[in-house]
């Protein structure tokens, strides 16, 4: 995919690992509302169990550096993440593909996630509860505009085109504005820390297919030194052969070329040769 390639969001594809990931949040966000509704204490105990808290992760509950994606209360930050992944997230997974996508947004989370922590410990910033997958919405920004830097896009239906640089910036700002006001709350961190985790994975990506192109070379040279050995073997064994008066034959990638059939009587079962292959 072009680099300069104009992207207008309307509705893309609901498929492949995107609409899992939705479906998913969505099936979770409903047990959540109708636990809220008719039974608000375990409602409650479900979403304190898997929001991600520094206290509890300290207490062994490594579960909630997962399990924090998927818990919502307030719609609207619900909405406003799932937005993010449906829009960006298809044309990201066309690029990377199924199985490298769920690793995009589980490394995102997971990373984010840990690092927000490891803040947590200062006692002084990154404190409180995080929960939702803006960390997984951020990354797939960041690495939409890793994969389409000069890339603008048109906002439906607004239209303007606006490159992707600008967006993150936007974003980015915007959550640090939060951060500020919310003094260094560990949940607008997590979002921040996101961006940090989606730019992580797409070097890591990217050196990975780097590694796999390298090794695919050189396999490629391994090989064609073999076929060299095996050209050379084959012009050292004619010599051999024709200074004890027996012409053989090999092709010009070393295979043994029969000699043609001369009338005689065929031996060896009618082989066309009269040789035993």
């Amino acid at each position: 995919m072009p680099r300069n390639t104009s992207f207008d969001l309307g509705l893309p594809p609901f498929r492949g690992a995107v609409r899992q990931i939705i479906l998913a949040s969505v099936a979770i966000y409903v047990v959540i509302l109708l636990l809220m509704a008719f039974a608000q204490g375990t409602g409650q105990a479900l979403v304190s169990v898997g929001t991600l808290d520094p206290a509890h992760i300290r207490q062994g509950w490594l579960w909630q550096f997962v399990t924090y994606a998927f818990m919502y209360v307030d719609p609207w930050q619900f909405v406003l993440s799932l937005v993010g992944i449906y829009f960006l997230g298809t044309a990201v997974e066309e690029r990377v593909g199924f199985t490298p996508f769920y690793g995009l947004f589980f490394t995102s989370v997971v990373l984010s996630g840990i690092a927000g922590f490891l803040l947590s410990l200062s006692g002084v910033i990154a404190q409180g509860p995080a929960w939702g997958s803006g960390a997984a919405a951020n990354a797939i920004l960041m690495v939409f505009y890793l994969f389409n830097r000069g890339a603008p896009i048109m906002l439906f239906p607004i239209p303007i085109q606006i490159p992707v640089k600008w967006i993150v910036l936007f974003f980015a700002a915007l959550e640090t504005a939060y951060l500020l006001l919310y003094h260094f709350a560990l949940f607008y961190f997590i979002l921040l820390l996101g961006l940090g985790a989606g730019y992580v994975w797409y070097l890591l990506f990217s050196s990975r297919r780097t590694s796999l192109r390298l090794t695919e070379r050189l396999y490629g040279i391994g090989n064609e030194y073999y076929r060299w050995k095996r050209r050379r073997a084959a012009r050292k064994f004619e010599v051999y052969m024709r200074k004890h008066n027996r012409t053989v034959e090999f092709d010009e990638h070393g295979n043994y070329i029969p000699p043609e059939d001369t009338g005689t009587d065929k031996k060896n079962g009618g082989s066309k040769s009269g040789w035993v292959n």
